[in-house]
């Protein structure tokens, strides 16, 4: 077969070919927790722009961000992606909104969910955006597999979760959502996130204590928090039951269900 037939065939069949940037709209995320939904769901190839924290410790996604376009959540960064949706989570001010709005992008909303049905609804509502539903179906399926696999493990025992600037979370949030998910019951009598005493908690220690973010160095506040002193290190040292990266705990995302198993995980372990 002569090159021309043979470079004919090809171009023939490149022109039926399913193409995954054709079907896909042009993406662009604006923070850090749309960029998780972004690279979970959209083809690689339609991805026009990340956050600038994509690659950060905390993004659970990080390993699939190398390579991508890093972008601010500016008009100027718009304008140069072209992107055809935004996704967004509290990325981009009141200017930016508009801008899209007037250039007729289609920009999606991350809620904060605060348990696993605004999870679900969250994927659902990227995937549509994204024409992928079946790849968000794909993540619901694996965190409700782990949530069955999680439930009732620790049988209703009290736990209080802490972050290092000595804050807990209450009922109303996905945390919540997640220690009861594992068989806990949140310690925390109050609702959403609160303070939490330093000196009620060296004098009457919880039973149990769940981490939240400790993996990271944290600038300001939270490096040197109430959450990092030394007084109340001595008293959570022997009843923490797991520590949950920053990476899970800092998007209402699919992953969650990660903390959840690894709370599991750690009943089964003791």
């Amino acid at each position: 077969m002569s090159t021309v037939r043979v470079l004919g065939a090809v171009a023939v069949a490149m022109a039926f070919a399913p193409s995954a940037v054709a079907a896909s709209p042009r993406v662009m995320s604006l923070d850090s927790c749309a960029d998780q939904y972004v690279l979970a769901l959209a083809p690689r190839e339609a991805i026009v722009g990340l956050s600038h924290r994509a690659g950060a410790p905390d993004s659970y996604m990080r390993k699939a961000s190398v390579g991508l376009p890093q972008r601010r959540a500016t008009v100027e960064s718009l304008v140069a992606a072209r992107p055809q949706v935004v996704v967004r989570h509290w990325g981009g001010d009141a200017r930016l909104v508009s801008v899209l709005e007037r250039r007729g992008v289609l920009t999606v909303m991350i809620d904060d969910a605060a348990d696993f049905d605004g999870v679900r609804a969250n994927v659902r509502r990227v995937a549509v955006a994204l024409d992928r539903k079946a790849a968000g179906e794909a993540l619901i399926a694996r965190m409700d597999g782990q949530l069955k696999a999680s439930a009732g493990a620790w049988q209703g025992q009290s736990a209080l979760y802490l972050t290092p600037g000595g804050y807990t979370a209450g009922s109303g949030t996905l945390i919540d959502a997640m220690l009861k998910a594992s068989g806990l019951s949140n310690a925390s009598a109050g609702p959403f996130f609160s303070p939490v005493p330093l000196e009620s908690l060296v004098m009457t220690p919880p039973r149990a204590v769940v981490l939240g973010f400790f993996d990271l160095t944290r600038a300001g506040s939270d490096r040197w928090g109430a959450g990092r002193h030394a007084a109340l290190r001595r008293a959570t040292e022997n009843r923490t039951i797991a520590s949950l990266s920053g990476a899970v705990v800092g998007c209402p995302a699919w992953f969650a269900a990660d903390g959840v198993a690894q709370l599991a995980q750690a009943r089964t372990a003791r």
